[in-house]
Parts: C-alpha cells; sequence; structure tokens
C-alpha cells in the first residue's frame, strides 16, 4: 500500500468513525420514529432524493464543459461530469476538501488539457463559485441574520464562518489586482522564514508561489474579458447552489412533515448558513461538525424528525456522490491506463516492426552483388 493510499485509507476510516459518532448523538434520541418514517416513505420519492446530489454534480459538469470548451473545442459534457465526480470524491476524502484539485487536474490531464490550462480552469471554477456563494449568502444575511441569532445562541460561529470565507474571496482578488504587491510581500516572508533552520526550500516555495500567482492574475484578466462566459458560469453556480440548498426541504416534504411554502426560504438561508459554520471543520467532508451545525439550526424547523431529515439529506448530498465518484475515478484510470498499455504495446511492435524491416534490408543489400558484379558472373556463364 503506498503513502498515498494509506493516507486516504485512514481520512476513510475518520470519516466512517466521525459520522458513527455524529449520527449518535443526532438521532439517538428518537431512532425508532426516524427509522419508521424513512421506511414510509414512498420508495421512489426515496430514491429521487437519494439521486438529487447526483444532478447536483451533473449541473457542476456542466460549468466544467463551458470552462473546458476554453482550451479544447470539442470539450464534452460527459468529459466535464467526470471531472466533477472526481472532484467531490476527492474532495470529500482529504481535510478541508484539499486533494479535489489534484484529482480534477490529473482527468483533464488525460482528457487533453495541459496541467497549466487545468490549473487555469479549477482556479476560474473556484473563484466564480466561491464569488457566487457568497453573494448568495449575503443576501440571507441580510435578510435573515438578526431573526435567527434571536434563536439560537451558536449562530455567531455561522458569522465567524461568513467572515472566514469574505476574508479567503476579498483575498482572491486582491492577488488578481494587486500582483506585485503579494509577490514582494511573499519574498519577504520566505526571507525571513529561510533564518528558520526548521524551514527549508523555501527558495523553491517561493518561486513556485510567485509563478501561481503571476499565473492566477494573467487568467483572470483573460477570463474577465470573457463576460458571457462569466454570466453562464455564475447561472450554473446559482443552480447548483439552489439545488444543493433546497435539498433539505424536499426531504421534509417527503418525509410527511407540514411545511409551508413560505419555509422554503428560510430552508434555503439555513442550509447555506451550514455551509458557512463548516469552515472551521477541518475534516473530510466537514464530518460531524456538518452533522452538529444541521441539527443545531434546523431542529426548530423540523423537530422529531431532524434526524431523518438529516440522514436523507447527508446521503444524498455527501455519501453516495463520493461513492459514485470513486467508482467513475476508478473506471476512468483503468480505461486510461489499458489505453495507454495498449498503445504502448502498439509502439513497441511498430518499433519491431520498422527495426525488422532495417534488417532485412540489411541483409539483402549486404547479400545481392553490385549491378556490375551480376553482370560479370552473367558473361562468365555464357563463356
Amino acid at each position: 500500500m503506498t503513502t498515498s493510499t494509506k493516507k486516504y485509507f485512514w481520512n476513510i476510516v475518520i470519516i466512517v468513525a466521525v459520522t458513527v459518532v455524529a449520527w449518535y448523538f443526532s438521532v439517538c434520541y428518537n431512532f425508532t420514529d426516524i427509522i419508521d418514517t424513512i421506511a414510509k416513505m414512498n420508495f421512489l420519492s426515496l430514491l429521487f432524493i437519494l439521486a438529487w446530489g447526483l444532478g447536483i454534480n451533473v449541473v457542476i459538469g456542466l460549468g466544467y464543459k463551458l470552462l473546458g470548451g476554453v482550451y479544447k473545442k470539442d470539450y464534452s459534457l460527459k468529459e466535464g461530469v467526470i471531472v466533477a465526480f472526481v472532484g467531490t470524491f476527492f474532495a470529500g476524502i482529504t481535510p478541508s476538501s484539499t486533494g479535489g484539485q489534484f484529482g480534477q487536474a490529473y482527468v483533464l490531464k488525460k482528457q487533453g488539457i495541459s496541467y497549466a490550462d487545468g490549473a487555469s480552469l479549477l482556479w476560474a471554477d473556484f473563484v466564480i463559485y466561491q464569488t457566487t456563494l457568497m453573494i448568495y449568502v449575503t443576501v440571507f444575511f441580510i435578510l435573515r441574520f438578526t431573526h435567527y441569532v434571536n434563536l439560537n445562541g451558536w449562530f455567531w460561529i455561522v458569522a465567524a464562518g461568513y467572515l472566514v470565507n469574505l476574508v479567503v474571496i476579498v483575498a482572491l482578488y486582491t492577488v488578481a489586482l494587486f500582483p506585485n504587491f503579494y509577490t514582494r510581500l511573499c519574498e519577504k516572508v520566505f526571507h525571513y522564514l529561510g533564518k528558520i533552520k526548521w524551514f527549508q526550500h523555501l527558495e523553491e516555495k517561493a518561486e513556485n508561489w510567485v509563478r501561481q500567482v503571476s499565473n492566477f492574475t494573467k487568467q483572470t484578466k483573460v477570463l474577465s474579458q470573457n463576460k458571457k462566459l462569466i454570466l453562464s458560469m455564475v447561472l450554473i453556480n446559482l443552480a447548483r447552489l439552489t439545488l444543493y440548498f433546497a435539498l433539505p426541504f424536499v426531504v421534509a416534504m417527503a418525509l410527511g412533515l407540514k411545511l409551508h411554502s413560505s419555509q422554503f426560504f428560510d430552508t434555503l438561508a439555513l442550509a447555506s448558513f451550514v455551509v458557512m459554520a463548516n469552515s472551521f471543520v477541518p475534516l473530510p467532508g466537514a464530518t460531524g461538525g456538518t452533522e452538529m451545525f444541521f441539527t443545531m439550526l434546523f431542529q426548530h424547523m423540523f423537530g422529531r424528525l431532524t434526524g431523518a431529515v438529516l440522514l436523507l439529506w447527508r446521503f444524498s448530498s455527501y455519501y453516495i456522490p463520493v461513492i459514485v465518484g470513486a467508482i467513475v475515478f476508478t473506471v476512468f484510470k483503468n480505461h486510461e491506463d489499458a489505453l495507454e498499455e495498449r498503445e504502448a504495446k502498439a509502439k513497441l511492435q511498430a518499433d519491431s516492426t520498422d527495426q525488422g524491416l532495417n534488417s532485412a534490408k540489411i541483409i539483402n543489400s549486404s547479400q545481392t552483388p553490385p549491378i556490375k558484379d551480376q553482370n560479370l558472373l552473367r558473361d562468365s556463364s555464357k563463356e
């Protein structure tokens, strides 16, 4: 087992362990009611809910299709959906979703988009998504924050998470607007860190940072000129976020909870606040924190069936997409490995054939006398 495989294995073990603990505290007080309620659901409704998260990934894949088309004209929706599911898988099993883009860069390279262009594509997707998310959540903060902060004393965690995400998006835009400032700041920071013996290879890291900032700035300027693409990506991300935030409402309705249509807006707000609060949960998939914050924020709306809604929502939005993402990545990698193996064999066979032909030519040329010698032999035979 390789080091990376061991790391992913232990990440999965952590996910399972923390999930079991989180679910125990979320559903133990009325576990029987939760199971009975889910068992009474219409089977087609259950399938629809569990497939909802897969639909979200298809929408994400549509965004990758548009961005991929900038670097590869015939980039298809199927390729974009593969990138989406692979990103969901690796982001879901790595702390703070740090592994998602590495897995996606690998897939993009295999699909014919270079690592440099792939990194630019993923940067563009992240910036547009983060910007859309913050606009989306800001609207809810303005309209509903005061109401919810009075209902729950822990709601200030959501506000702190909002500030963290706001700092991230502001930093991204200031990097794009003032790259020279960040470059000089980086050089100074690495210069002072270089005086500490614990830090090594700082020059290489500094060069990599400067290269990343330069590439990010360049791609941001290129992207900013394509207004139609930006608008399309914003709309796709709005659809993606709305589908994700609306899922608890759909689950609750399918479970038979009597909700008023006006509570749909509250569901969108609370689900977005769960995302903000998860900024402080570094575990893979924000496991544990997601269950805790969901229960804390939705308890007053879903009551005794909050655990049932949480269970189905979490399976649909996280566990099933991660499992499908693992399958998609495995199938994709096996296909690419088999293709490379066939190409390698074909190349080896072609080289062997060429070598054989060259050898035959050499042998024939060495055995066949020159034309003049052949004429002499012919004349001597006549005599």
